[in-house]
Order: C-alpha cells, then structure tokens, then sequence
C-alpha cells in the first residue's frame, strides 16, 4: 500500500470509529484515488453506503473489494448482510458459506450463518451455527443472542433466558446509580429499580413484572419507562414510581436494579407459568368516555393499524406495504373501522376501508389507549399497539409475518400466552403473501354479531 494512501486509509477508519461518516467517506475515496486496488477501502465504502440506505451503491463496492481480496472473510460476510437485506438469500447463503469455508474457526461467520438460516426459516440448521459458534468461543454475546431468539421462540425459555442475559444493552443503568444488579435474591423490604429496555411495545409487555416484584416482597418499586409511556405505565398496581427513562436518578435511591427483561429469568418464566392479570393496566375512564362518544354509535368499532416503525429491523416484513391491503374490509356491514396510525402510513389513512382516523389526535400512549378503551376490538400488525391492547384486556387481532416472527408470539399458535383470551393470532402462509391472511380477517369479521358487539375470545393453540 502507497504511504498515502495507507494514510488516508487510517484517517478514514478514525473518522469511522468518531461516528463521522461523511470524512471516512471522503477519506476511502481519497486513498482509493491514490491506490484503485485497495480492496479494504472499497469494503469500508460498501459498509457506508450501505448504513446510508444505499444498497445498490454497497453491492457494487463490495463486489468490487471481493475482487481484489477475494480471501477475506470479513467482506463476504458484510456482503452476505447487505443480499439478506436485500432479500436475495441463495446469493446470501453462498457468500456467508464462502466466508466459514475461509476461517471455519471464526466465531463471527458461524453466528452470522446461523442468523442468515434463521431469516431462511431454516431454524434447526441456524441452531447449529450458533452452538458451533459457541463451541469455538464460549463468550461470544452475538451467539447467545442469536441462540436466545430460536430458544425463546420454540418455546424452551429456561436455556433462552439464560443466552439473552448476554444481551449488553441491558446494563444501562450499572453507570447511573450504586446499588448492585439484582440476581433473584429475595426481595422482602428492599427498593427496586426496574429499567427501561428495548421498545414502547417491550415495556408495555414487560411492565407486568414490576407488578411481579412487588407482590414478591419489594418495599419499593421504581420503573423507568419513556416519556410517551409515563402516564400509562402509572395505572401498574404495586408500582410506587414511574419516572423518565431519560431523566437524572438519584445514585443512592435504590437497593438493587434490574432491567425490564431479566426478571423473567430470575421467575423462571416459561410459557405456561407467565404472570397474567388482565387487564394490568388501565385507560383513564374521562377520555375513554369522551372518545366513546366520537366513536360511531352503531355496528363494530374496530381499530386499525398497518404499519409500524421503519426503522425497525423486519420492518419491511411486519408492516402492510399499503392500506390498500384492507379495501377488501370495506365491504363488510356494519364494521367501522378506526384508524390508530400514527407516523409512517398515516398519509394513508383516509383511505378505505378507514372511516374515521384519530392518529393525528394522539399524543401519548395514554391517549391511545383511551381510544382502545373504546373500541371494541383492534386489528394491527406487530407493534406496541397489540401489547397495548392486550395489556388493556381488549380483544386485538395481530398480523404476523411469515419471516423472522417475533419469538414473542411463539411458534404456530393463534394465542398469545402473554395475553391469554384477548389476542389472537394471524399468521402469513408465505413471505410477503397478504392477501389471504386479509381473506382470513374478513370471514372472522362475518362471523361477529355487529348487534351485540361480541368479540369471541381465540383459545385455539395452532394455527387453524
């Protein structure tokens, strides 16, 4: 390599590790001016425009560094990520295969094999990448996560709980206050942190076992939760605080933390032994009635949402491409149908089958569960307003994605042992393939008694 371009090759992979894309980019591009066949700037110019969305730009560089460093594992398993987004897996799986043919003692390529499988819907042959991954290094994070996930999602929570404690966003808050972590030691008379973790739809779920803490034996239950959730997550009975997640904490305030989704582990969850009392968190009854009274008066008021964040990971796969998905709805008699969307999508909202659409009257989740309140039922896609809904004891209908199903939902079940008796479950036949799963939501809508507004419970446990 030339001395400047070696030179401006480091400076670029300074830029990269301040976070500051646009000078590692001009830096790559200089030394790639200076040197054309520096195959580790093309690579890292790959890796940028790929974070930047532009993944046609990436597979071209890519391509290009595996022309000049054909023998590194390193590119062709980012190339590898960059197919599966792109949902071309056959080219993804031989580039992934290619990077374990070239160091089979890496750790990294069996893990990264077993999440490309797992995506494939190849669930066994996943499993096996990860315990190999495991077996060369013990202490890999990336495989216990990627092995938690199957195990979680199969049903088998014991060996799962355990591989997600590996997770390190989970140690937010062992910076912000002095007291130890919480290891399922008892509990009796001592004060509790409960942290923030993961997503809106995360806490929601998980907020239960604050409840939990408390009836073990707690004196004190603090929860930390985002502001958006503030107002609802106060109705948790046994709750003693709800504060922002984002807000200072008091270092000496507590006695021990946990995070959100480690007390699970600590209860020995599993999926016939989850604490349930539904409804664990309520609407304030003013808004509930006042939204009651915007709602139509005759015939099934059902809420609608179709979309969910898009920054989420399997975001294209857990979201409706359009609306125009549910026109087939509008036909049916007397169901009126509620639009919730807020944010992405909701440009569509005022399309069929919506007949009325209060997203844009929501501010918090307490407003949104105020319309929930008043609904007599919840059609969405896997977003937090499913365990809003369910928290809320109000029968909700989810649709499921065919790949990389959350492991939350389990496997072939129309029921949620999170939510037993309220949701029920719509899963895909086939990637991408809505339309019968919208055939399936129509004839269950047929069979409801609009007269009464009886939403049947679903206790079926495979899918039908």
């Amino acid at each position: 390599m030339q001395p400047a371009a070696s030179q401006r090759f480091f400076d670029g992979t300074r830029h990269l590790a301040a976070h500051d894309a646009a000078g590692a980019e001009a830096c790559f591009r200089e030394a790639i001016a200076i040197e054309p066949e520096l195959g580790e700037a093309h690579a890292n110019l790959g890796w940028l425009a790929e974070a930047a969305g532009r993944l046609d730009e990436a597979d071209a560089c890519y391509r290009r560094a595996l022309a000049l460093r054909p023998q590194q594992p390193t590119i062709h398993l980012n190339h590898a990520a960059l197919l599966a987004r792109l949902k071309r897996f056959d080219e993804a799986l031989a580039a992934c295969w290619t990077a374990v043919q070239l160091d089979p003692e890496a750790p990294a390529a069996w893990s990264n094999l077993g999440v490309l499988l797992a995506q494939m819907g190849r669930h066994g042959d996943a499993e096996a990448c990860c315990r190999r991954s495991l077996s060369l290094d013990p202490q890999y994070p990336k495989a216990h996560i990627n092995l938690a996930y199957l195990c979680l999602r199969d049903g088998r929570w014991d060996e799962g709980w355990s591989h997600y404690a590996w997770r390190g966003w989970q140690l937010d808050l062992a910076g912000r206050v002095t007291c130890p972590r919480w290891q399922g030691e008892p509990l009796d008379g001592r004060r509790v942190l409960v942290g923030l973790e993961g997503g809106y739809g995360d806490m929601i779920q998980f907020s239960r076992f604050a409840t939990v803490l408390k009836q073990a034996g707690a004196q004190w239950v603090t929860l930390l939760c985002p502001p958006p959730l503030l107002a609802l997550l106060a109705t948790l009975d046994g709750v003693d605080e709800v504060l922002p997640a984002d807000g200072l904490l008091p270092p000496a305030h507590w006695d021990c933390w946990t995070s959100a989704t480690s007390v699970p582990r600590h209860l020995g969850t599993r999926p016939d032994a989850i604490p349930v009392a539904q409804p664990y968190l309520r609407a304030e009854p003013a808004a509930a009635a006042r939204w009651q009274r915007a709602l139509p008066a005759n015939g099934l008021r059902v809420g609608l949402v179709w979309k969910g964040n898009p920054a989420f990971e399997n975001d294209d796969e857990r979201s409706l491409p359009s609306i125009d998905l549910l026109v087939p709805l509008a036909a049916l008699p007397g169901v009126h149908f509620v639009s919730l969307q807020k944010g992405a999508g909701e440009d569509e909202a005022l399309r069929a089958p919506v007949a009325l659409h209060l997203g844009g009257e929501i501010d918090s989740f307490a407003d949104t569960a105020a319309i929930v309140q008043a609904l007599d039922l919840v059609i969405c896609v896997d977003t937090a307003v499913a365990h809003l809904a369910g928290a809320l004891g109000k029968p909700c209908w989810v649709l499921l994605p065919q790949q990389m199903t959350d492991w939350r939902w389990l496997t072939g079940r129309s029921d949620s042992p999170w939510y037993p008796g309220v949701l029920r479950l719509f899963r895909q036949a086939q990637r991408g393939d809505w339309s019968p799963v919208v055939a399936e939501l129509a004839a269950a809508l047929r069979g409801l008694s609009s007269a009464d507004h009886a939403v049947p419970a679903d206790h079926h446990h495979t899918d039908p």
